[in-house]
């Protein structure tokens, strides 16, 4: 048995008789109230993601108001640059997303196939661009871990600011993490700052890391809808799947819009002022 016979949706106990089509579901009187119920779905599932990261936004917001001139200095430590890159990356993704969605729309099985593959594509260079930016952070001792030291982030970060005849030396420290000096322990462990740093850097690896998650469960879900639209399980009249994945990728690009001016730009006046 083949899977698209397998996994069909069941036909009405009399189909013939109410006109059923082939691609409806038994419990459903026709196929735009499968559709609707199918999308009500999602709708209600992404309602939730937006009260659980809409819990980490208010935290943020909190507390960047009440620690407006270390949020900022901690901003500063990011590279907008970066962020800018991952989020024209994520932009080409929702745009190949789309593709996919109106494939589906369509009946072209195989242009499903081709266009998530790519989605996955640009998700993938968005992940392993964030995997590099994790590293330097690691280098400047800003996961907020029992070596978190801000003194040392500060230092570092204005060494490479100050002196760009350096930056080959600087990269350098990206593979090569060097151990915080016991000097700068104990100037962190006196500074009332340091604290409130290392809650920006909490909720920046919560956030990104929580996207990050978000991103590998869609790898996961377009990887099976994959397998299925290419033994023809979709069609023109039935394609909720797709566009449920498709509502789910853009819920997880648009938190990126909002993280990446909210992370990255904060601080970003600090460093035209240098």
């Amino acid at each position: 048995m083949s899977l698209t016979e397998k996994y069909a949706p069941t036909k009405g106990h009399d189909d013939a008789s109410h006109g059923h089509d082939h691609d409806l579901a038994h419990h459903f009187d026709n196929v735009e109230q499968q559709h609707d119920a199918g999308n009500l779905g999602m709708w209600m599932f992404l309602t939730t993601e937006v009260l659980f990261f809409g819990g980490l936004f208010a935290a943020y917001t909190i507390y960047r108001y009440k620690f407006e001139k270390v949020f900022e200095q901690a901003s500063n430590i990011l590279d907008p640059l970066l962020g800018g890159i991952n989020t024209i990356v994520l932009i080409f993704s929702s745009v190949t997303m789309a593709f996919a969605v109106r494939s589906a729309q369509q009946g072209k099985s195989k242009a499903i196939v081709a266009w998530l593959a790519a989605t996955i594509v640009f998700g993938s260079m968005f992940l392993g661009i964030k995997y590099f930016e994790w590293k330097h952070d690691a280098t400047l001792h800003v996961f907020p871990t029992a070596d978190f030291n801000w003194t040392w982030a500060r230092e570092k970060h204005a060494e490479h600011e100050h002196h760009e005849s350096h930056e080959p030396e600087m990269r350098g420290l990206v593979f090569n993490s060097p151990k915080v000096p016991q000097s700068y322990i104990e100037k962190d462990s006196k500074n009332p700052e340091a604290k409130q740093a290392r809650l920006f850097f909490f909720l920046y690896f919560m956030m990104t890391s929580l996207h990050a998650a978000h991103m590998v469960i869609g790898f996961g879900i377009m990887a099976v809808i994959m397998i299925y639209a290419w033994n023809g399980f979709y069609t023109a009249n039935y394609y909720v799947p797709v566009e449920s994945v498709g509502l789910y990728w853009h819920f997880v690009d648009l938190v990126w819009i909002f993280l990446y001016p909210l992370l990255y730009l904060l601080g970003a006046h600090l460093s035209a002022g240098h």
